[in-house]
């Protein structure tokens, strides 16, 4: 088994800037940052472009986009989302003899809980962990031993969570004492939502993306946050001041992310599994995990990387609660965003 000890920065950047063309009979909708021609290079190989790319801000406004006309051929959510995708009708199962990783996939990643049934509606490609990023040169580790760092005032001003629904609710349940929110109950909800309201006046601001809350926390303004692995996995490779603890008490969460294929899509449905078996294969792991995701495709995980590695990127394995981030009932998942809405304006 050979064993590669991951790539720097600057050299997946050339990577992913190396076809610059893209293939018109592919259009896949997603992130930006996923057009890294090193995550998908198999597909390059073979057909001499990256596919077309565009791109959107989050989950919600891909699914309204979609909804209002706007066509892709596949497009990359995760898994809290995959109920309401489904129930939409706009997307349709994959062929699983089609799918070259499918039998090395992590299984857990493949259960029907997570796939949306019986057959398999979410591909899951990507995943990764969300704990505490803070500063070690400004925040004592004790500091942050606990999630209710968040709800502490001497840190007033100089936090922040995620503009994003799944992530702080993910948070809140830790907090709260839920490590399986596909189980939480109505006054679970309750204590989860309350106990985001007590944080938020704690908050500076609500981050957006990945850059943002780089900037935020080497500046300084920001100390501590909730924050993906890759943040700080990103901003050590680049020499700045970063500690990540996963180990509170409470937990840590998990998200998992895929990709959908759409009904009545105008582009190669050829190419659509073309794309996913190169995101998925060996050769894409150890850039995938670079900037801090890991592959879904276990068997091809665990033969490219090493322990090591994984904690480098803050995947390794932690001894406490780990909520995963599965897909939720349509009625919670409206009540999440709805109550996420008001608390981030004050209510």
């Amino acid at each position: 088994m050979t064993i590669h000890r991951l790539l720097g920065a600057a050299s997946l950047a050339a990577l992913g800037t190396a076809s610059a063309a893209q293939d018109a009979d592919l259009l896949v909708f997603d992130y930006s940052g996923f057009e890294n021609a090193a995550y998908h290079q198999p597909y390059v190989d073979a057909h001499g472009e990256s596919p077309t790319f565009a791109f959107f801000g989050d989950e919600d406004e891909a699914f309204q986009k979609l909804r209002s006309g706007f066509q892709a051929d596949v497009t990359h959510i995760c898994a809290g989302s995959v109920s309401k995708w489904q129930d939409s009708g706009i997307i349709e199962p994959w062929d699983t003899s089609k799918v070259t990783a499918f039998d090395t996939l992590n299984t857990e990643l493949t259960d029907a809980d997570v796939a949306g049934g019986e057959d398999l509606y979410f591909l899951p490609t990507d995943f990764g962990s969300t704990a505490i990023a803070y500063n070690p040169e400004e925040v004592n580790e004790e500091d942050v031993a606990s999630l209710d760092v968040f709800l502490n005032p001497d840190f007033g001003g100089r936090m922040s969570l995620p503009d994003n629904v799944d992530d702080a609710y993910a948070l809140a349940f830790l907090a709260t004492g839920v490590t399986d929110w596909t189980e939480a109950t109505d006054e679970e909800f309750e204590a989860a939502s309350n106990w985001l309201r007590e944080a938020h006046p704690n908050l500076r601001t609500y981050w957006a993306d990945a850059a943002e809350l780089s900037q935020l926390l080497s500046s300084g303004e920001i100390l501590v946050s909730w924050a993906w692995n890759e943040i700080p996995a990103t901003m050590r490779e680049e020499g700045r001041s970063i500690a990540f603890n996963r180990e509170t008490p409470e937990g840590t969460s998990l998200w998992v992310c895929g990709y959908v294929n759409l009904v009545e899509s105008p582009g190669s449905e050829d190419k659509a599994y073309d794309y996913v078996n190169a995101i998925l294969s060996e050769e894409s792991v150890v850039p995938l995990l670079d900037f801090g995701f890991g592959s879904a495709n276990q068997s091809a995980l665990q033969s490219q990387v090493t322990p090591e590695d994984l904690e480098a990127a803050g995947l390794e394995p932690v001894s406490v609660p780990v909520l995963a981030q599965l897909p939720v009932s349509n009625e919670l998942r409206e009540k999440m965003n709805g109550t996420f809405e008001q608390i981030k304006a004050g209510f």
